[in-house]
């Protein structure tokens, strides 16, 4: 840029702010000129004898050959007047700072006399920032009466702010202008590599923080003393854009436009690519300048894409998140952070994000993907770091394995460790499921129930090798653990005891997690509970909350810091309240029944019926025919996208363990109306469900209901002869996956029953469905259409 479009440039920049002050415009201009006499830049003479030769050079230009009789007096006032004005801004602008004209522009602004009826002197949606910001907080310092004359001004003045640094939805914006603040904003602000808005997750955290710090005449309890948030940075979603544009990567961005299986076979060299991809110096160096302020605590780099989190969408496990344990040297921590934030930036253009884009009507939406980098939660352990507790809250439990359980009052899954495996459906492990109406009434009915699905290994970052790390929970664990005593119970052999006392005798290969002792005895129930219910309240919708726990020991009970790592509204499926359960069908008609786990609904008209045959898949030694029956799975979920049908399979769909379910991901089965996990009882052995994973969000915002089957369980109905016997029409539907008919079934419906079609009818109220063979319902259409 040449010294002259510079000077132009600082010029424009002061008279397009001063434009939104016609009034005060002249008093402002007064002051920057006496701020150039007194910096004695100018004389005032001077100044006035150039202004007016100036003057008389525009009425020539404007074709005036006699000037002082063709223009009236107070014409040339107004003429000289417009002069002085563009010589004092010219002056100003080229020999001064621009900090010190927004200065004098702050000045003018709070001399103002109040008013009767408050008005502010400007347009906050044109007004630079620091003056946004300079006049909210005066606002925000005014003694509480004088205020509230104040407070739409300070409102719009936020909505602002907000918009252009957080969110520009519209139901966010409305919910944070009331918590948030001048300091927030700083915060952000002095916390920000680039320029661009923060995104959905750091958001969400933000505003979830300071609704739970922010005192409310229904609180039971003072949750400001037990919240917190973690120390956090943020990368601004125009520095993705950058990248985007210095990489060469723009043009990718419109693969969001085929098909899902084009997607998914170039999404790898796609990756590469991004991985490849540089940034900037200036870039580069602000992030040094971030991890300097670290200090070597270990880190998480989170998507914080501007689709995220919002009301109505959540992608949840769309986009990737990766720990940086920032042990190295600082250069190999700067090159673990850059690889982290290119790895989340590439999974912008994963068949995940996009199919769930897609499918939300959000295609045509520019990805906008901003990144929020959070100091892990946790204490050094054995060379190991982690936290006590982690894990996820949901506001509500549509889900209830007890009669006693409150659905409105909420349900947490949770770990001891870092949280991913309690969001995730990992191999053969389990996190605490805990309704919070009732904290210790666990799913489990005995001793062999409750060891088996205790949680066996646990998420860690390993401080000597820099890197995280999952390992056997007995590997690490011990007596003299911070507060153990709350964490596990001991194997007797024939029962399971809490911890009383601590001393000799607690060995770790005896020590099962259960978290007795936290949810009987202490009151991390009591503050989840308030928690959950404060925030349902503020955004008036139900929703769900990643958290981090520190135990802090104290007496007579522990004390607890609960960081907010996340929060976003929850989605609900439109679960009925109550269904008209179907009595006295014929027995020839049922096909199955099933009383345990499960949301109300009914789901109508189904003609087809993919089934994994469970004896089957289990007899299954070879890993690569499993892998390719979730394939095929895929393959049939889009064969059949017009139709309406149910997944019906053994275990645990979606799981990281290929020998406990049919590994799947939300794109390859979307399209069907139920996803049935048939769990094949080995005693009276309980399987663990999906609620609260981002794979069970992933049902509930496609409107999926999950239903778990017991084909063993006492009273319960399950045809084996409908699924393995009858005429099989995978060949019909995917000619490709023929050669895996013994493990996967299509059933026709209507063509191996004469014409009926299956009714499937859920009545979580009294935890019993039914799937059942009925004629279809006739529709005004094909009545008029016989007519």
């Amino acid at each position: 840029m040449t010294s002259l479009s510079v000077r132009t440039s600082k010029v424009l920049e002061i008279y397009l702010e001063l434009s939104q002050y016609p009034v005060l415009a002249e008093e402002i201009r007064e002051r920057m000129r006496e701020e150039l006499y007194r910096r004695r830049v100018m004389v005032p003479s001077e100044f006035e004898q150039e202004a007016e030769e100036k003057a008389i050079q525009s009425q020539f230009r404007e074709g005036l050959t006699d000037p002082y009789s063709q223009e009236e007096p107070e014409v040339w006032e107004r003429r000289l007047q417009k002069i002085r004005d563009d010589l004092t801004d010219f002056y100003f602008a080229y020999n001064l700072p621009h900090d010190l004209f927004l200065q004098l522009l702050r000045d003018t602004l709070n001399r103002q006399p109040a008013h009767p009826e408050p008005s502010l002197s400007f347009n906050p949606e044109l007004a630079p920032w620091a003056i946004i910001l300079d006049k909210a907080k005066y606002y925000e310092q005014l003694p509480p009466a004088e205020r509230r004359k104040y407070e739409h001004h300070l409102q719009q003045m936020l909505a602002v702010i907000i918009k252009g640094l957080i969110s520009d939805q519209l139901p966010f914006v409305g919910v944070s202008r009331l918590y948030l603040g001048v300091s927030d904003i700083q915060h952000i602000l002095a916390n920000r590599v680039g320029r661009g808005k923060i995104g959905g997750k750091a958001a969400g955290m933000h505003l979830a923080y300071k609704i739970l710090i922010s005192p409310h005449p229904n609180d039971k309890l003072d949750l400001s003393k037990h919240v917190y948030m973690p120390v956090s940075h943020y990368i601004g979603a125009d520095v993705f854009y950058d990248f985007l544009a210095k990489n060469g990567l723009s043009a990718y961005m419109n693969r969001k436009y085929k098909s899902v299986e084009e997607i998914t076979a170039e999404f790898e060299n796609i990756r590469e690519t991004y991985l490849a991809g540089g940034f900037s110096p200036k870039i580069i160096n602000q992030l040094r300048k971030m991890l300097a302020k670290l200090r070597g605590k270990p880190i998480i780099v989170r998507s914080s894409s501007l689709l995220e989190d919002r009301f109505g969408t959540s992608f949840a496990g769309k986009y990737d998140s990766y720990f940086c344990p920032n042990q190295g040297s600082d250069e190999e921590n700067l090159q673990a952070l850059l690889l982290a934030i290119k790895q989340v930036y590439a999974s912008t253009v994963g068949p995940a994000a996009l199919l769930y884009r897609k499918n939300r009507g959000l295609l045509d939406y520019d990805e906008r993907m901003a990144i929020l980098i959070q100091e892990v939660v946790g204490i050094p352990y054995k060379n190991y770091f982690f936290p006590a507790l982690a894990g996820v809250g949901f506001s509500r439990n549509p889900f209830r394995w007890n009669h006693k359980i409150k659905r409105r009052v909420g349900f947490l899954r949770m770990v001891w460790g870092l949280g991913t495996r309690a969001v995730d459906r990992v191999g053969s492990d389990y996190p605490r499921m805990v309704s919070l109406s009732h904290p210790t009434l666990r799913p489990e009915t005995n001793r062999r129930e409750i060891k088996r699905y205790s949680q066996r290994f646990v998420d860690v970052l390993d401080l000597s090798e820099n890197t995280l790390k999952s390992l056997p929970v007995n590997q690490i664990i011990g007596p003299n653990y911070p507060a153990i005593q709350n964490l596990v119970s001991i194997d007797k052999g024939d029962y399971l005891q809490n911890i009383v006392a601590l001393g000799g005798g607690l060995e770790a290969d005896k020590m099962v997690l259960t978290f007795d002792n936290l949810l009987k005895n202490t009151r991390f129930a009591s503050l989840m509970k308030a928690i959950l219910r404060k925030l349902e309240r503020a955004y008036k919708t139900p929703v769900d909350m990643e958290f981090a726990v520190e135990i802090i020991p104290d007496y007579p009970q522990p004390d607890f810091k609960i960081y907010i790592l996340q929060c976003r509204p929850l989605i609900e499926q439109p679960y009925l309240e109550k269904v008209d359960y179907p009595h006295h069908l014929p027995d020839d008609d049922i096909i199955f029944s099933t009383h345990k786990w499960m949301a109300s609904g009914r789901v109508s008209d189904i003609n087809y019926v993919v089934y994994v045959d469970p004896a089957a898949y289990g007899a299954l030694s070879d890993y690569s025919t499993k892998a390719e029956i979730g394939r095929a799975i895929s393959r049939i979920n889009k064969a059949l996208e017009d139709e309406t049908f149910i997944l019906l399979g053994p275990g645990r769909w979606g799981s990281s363990s290929i020998d406990l379910g049919v590994r799947v991901t939300y794109a390859d089965i979307y399209n069907t109306r139920i996803l049935g996990e048939i769990a094949i009882s080995r005693g009276r052995e309980t399987p663990e469900v999906s609620y609260g994973t981002h794979f069970f969000q992933d049902l509930v915002e496609a409107e999926i209901y999950p239903l778990p089957i017991y084909p063993d369980a006492e009273g319960a109905v399950f045809k084996h002869r409908f699924f393995a016997e009858l005429r099989n029409s995978l060949k019909d539907i995917s000619p490709r996956d023929e050669a895996l008919a013994d493990y996967i079934k299509v059933i026709d419906v209507p063509a191996i029953s004469g014409g009926k079609v299956m009714e499937v009818v859920m009545d979580g109220e009294n935890e019993r469905a039914i799937g059942y063979l009925k004629l279809p319902e006739r529709d005004d259409d094909d009545e008029d259409e016989e007519d």
